[in-house]
């Protein structure tokens, strides 16, 4: 697909990191499977991906955790 950012870049399924914040929370998602732009490196997530980064994220900012570092399993 065609970045929406960038407007050039073409999308390539891959792997990023995913960082969130919330107050003095952040949490990092490291492998997190996407589509990235070739040029500008978005990332578009799926919605089953998405939902479940938010969810496992939700779950650690609801622990007030200072900093988090997930890997996302499959």
């Amino acid at each position: 697909m065609k970045c929406v950012i960038c407007k050039t870049g073409e999308t390539h399924p891959g792997k990023t990191t995913v960082t969130l914040q919330r107050n003095r929370s952040l949490v990092v998602v490291r492998d997190v499977p996407a589509e990235i732009c070739e040029d500008c490196g978005e990332y578009y997530l799926d919605d089953v991906t998405a939902h479940r980064v938010y969810t496992d994220a939700e779950q650690s900012f609801q622990r007030h955790v200072e900093v988090e570092i997930q890997c996302f399993a499959a």
